[in-house]
């Protein structure tokens, strides 16, 4: 069976649009450029989000201690004995708040990841509260003539979660941002976390539809890790019973269900979040890769004969 996205993968995956889109496999260049976030720095509060900790999610090549051009040289020399297939590169601008300074700083910053001929875009990963209609413009002239997609860090569509969590900023923050972003013709991105301390699992479900009124082209999902030298760290072993984690099978069963119920045009970058088990201070799915787990979502899709936006409601 072929779905609307073009072939018969049980969900619009982003492998297969990137294939379809340019013809040629795309490898992505994580880039620390040395921003930090209001909610970090003191602008809006001090410790950053409680669950995160960038170092557990960073590339050996990815330092904020090196220029943006000898991060990009280095990790096109690792991607290309990693992944022999890749000729083109996405600049990836991962940790923290990528548009959090001045537009005269990100202006140097981005010229100077694109100054390469093997980069044919840029991923812009950033909060909803540090972008403005002045920079947004400078994004969609680049989006003339590069593939950008900016990425917000949406984390969950419930203020009470986002207050816990210390985000410091709101869900109605992250409509605004992606609405204008989408607007103006630039690509929209956004994370979600499942699992997030006070959430059940409703209300996890009921962000499928939440999140496909809004006019999102990709979506990553990331299962709650609890990471070590996080103040999230400190309240899962003071209080444990206040999360609602997923076990390995609990979360492909919860991901296949959530899934159908989204909006079929959204295309899923990722199910899962991976990190070192050298950081994790909380329970974990063992040394399964990333891989491995979507072959299990894949068989579990197959077998529950479902696929991405099957009860898909567009009222």
């Amino acid at each position: 069976m072929e779905y609307s996205w073009g072939h018969n993968r049980r969900y619009n995956a982003y492998s297969n649009y990137f294939q379809k889109y340019l013809g040629e496999r795309i490898q992505k260049l994580s880039i620390d450029a040395g921003f930090t976030c209001p909610n970090r720095d003191g602008k809006l509060g001090i410790g950053g989000c409680t669950y995160c900790n960038n170092n557990a999610f960073n590339p050996s090549y990815c330092d904020s201690k090196k220029s943006v051009s000898q991060q990009i040289r280095e990790g096109i020399e690792f991607h290309k004995k990693r992944y022999r297939r890749a000729n083109k590169y996405l600049a990836y601008f991962q940790p923290y708040s990528n548009t959090y300074a001045d537009l005269s700083k990100l202006k140097q910053i981005y010229y100077e990841s694109l100054e390469f001929p093997e980069i044919i875009g840029i991923v812009i990963g950033t909060r909803p509260d540090c972008i403005d209609d002045e920079k947004l413009e400078f994004f969609s002239e680049l989006s003339k003539s590069y593939y950008i997609i900016i990425e917000y860090g949406i984390e969950s569509c419930y203020n009470r979660t986002l207050k816990r969590i210390n985000r410091k900023h709101s869900f109605e923050q992250s409509v605004e941002a992606i609405e204008k972003t989408a607007k103006l013709g630039i690509k929209t991105g956004g994370h979600i976390i499942f699992g997030l301390p006070g959430e059940s699992r409703e209300e996890m479900m009921n962000e499928a539809s939440i999140l496909s009124k809004l006019p999102l082209d990709n979506i990553k999902f990331h299962q709650l890790q609890i990471i070590k030298g996080t103040q999230m760290a400190i309240d899962f072993a003071n209080n444990p019973e206040s999360f609602n984690l997923f076990t390995l099978n609990e979360y492909i069963d919860f991901i296949c269900e959530f899934i159908s119920y989204l909006k079929p045009e959204i295309v899923i970058e990722r199910f899962a979040g991976e990190v070192p088990p050298r950081f994790l201070a909380g329970p974990n799915w063992g040394l399964f890769r990333n891989d491995q787990i979507l072959n299990m979502i894949e068989k579990k899709l197959s077998e529950k004969k479902i696929w991405q936006g099957k009860y898909f409601n567009p009222l």
